[in-house]
């Protein structure tokens, strides 16, 4: 990990400026956790936008740190869903020693020192991956609304690695719409619950039903079981946190549904995750 004194630091960027506030917020989470601390950090340094800066990759070591050490659970639930958010808003996957977006940073700091940073993200999300179990424990057992639930599920889907699904669960983030995309005619189709505000029949529309009311709604077949195992996962982890609503949803969103626009059937899951890439 960086020094506190070290003069990277001074080089780095975050979505409003240098990095040069970074350590101090770091050392002072790391006598004392706030919430209000960790709040700014977050915000004005780490993250913005879906987006991560290269303060965000040399800060992920020190809340790996925190988040393994703390003897409080909800800091350590906390923790996990945020860094859980960076990772899956991490886009720059391929390259061999860090980021490709990383050359000015390499001109000004080196090579190595580059390296070594990127290399302590990657081993600070593994620690905090490690801590699924005790997360996914707490949140069984105590009182967390299903959006905080839904939150933890990101975070689990980017630390395995399905960042697709991430994205997914990221953008559609109060179980109430989604939007897939015919494969047929490439067309958008609204994917809402049932008019009666049943939360647990998904129907597919045209047209977003927010806007243009009186539509007909098209059917979607269920499952009863999940053949894909990305789904299945998902749908486990969901229950065992008790993330209800998007586990009476899984269900059709691995059916099947006809195509309001050109009327082919096609799977939803799929045609879910398709807008969304790595």
């Amino acid at each position: 990990m960086l020094k506190w004194n070290s003069d990277v630091w001074g080089k780095l960027t975050g979505p409003y400026s240098s990095a040069d506030n970074v350590p101090v917020l770091l050392q002072q989470l790391m006598q004392q956790y706030s919430q209000e601390i960790f709040d700014e950090l977050f915000q004005e340094y780490l993250f913005h936008q879906n987006t991560i800066y290269t303060a965000t990759y040399a800060a992920m070591p020190f809340l790996a740190q925190i988040a393994c050490s703390t003897s409080d659970a909800e800091v350590r639930k906390e923790l996990f869903v945020n860094c859980g958010i960076i990772e899956a808003s991490r886009n720059e996957r391929d390259g061999e020693l860090f980021p490709e977006s990383w050359a000015e940073l390499v001109e000004d700091v080196g090579n190595s020192v580059c390296t070594e940073l990127y290399r302590e993200y990657l081993e600070a999300i593994g620690k905090l991956k490690a801590l699924t179990k005790e997360v996914f424990s707490y949140t069984a057992h105590h009182s967390i609304d299903e959006m905080e639930k839904h939150f933890i599920l990101v975070a689990d889907a980017a630390y395995r690695g399905s960042y697709i699904l991430a994205n997914m669960l990221m953008t559609f983030i109060n179980c109430d719409e989604y939007v897939a995309v015919c494969p047929a005619c490439e067309e958008d189709v609204f994917i809402w619950p049932h008019e009666d505000n049943s939360a647990e029949i998904l129907q597919v529309y045209e047209r977003d039903p927010v806007f243009h009311t009186g539509q007909e709604p098209y059917v979607i077949v269920p499952v009863t079981s999940f053949a894909d195992e990305e789904i299945r996962t998902l749908a486990e982890q969901a229950e065992a946190i008790g993330e209800q609503t998007l586990v009476r949803h899984l269900y059709y969103l691995a059916g099947e549904t006809l195509c309001p626009s050109c009327r082919e059937k096609f799977s939803v899951w799929p045609s879910l995750l398709s807008t969304f890439t790595m």
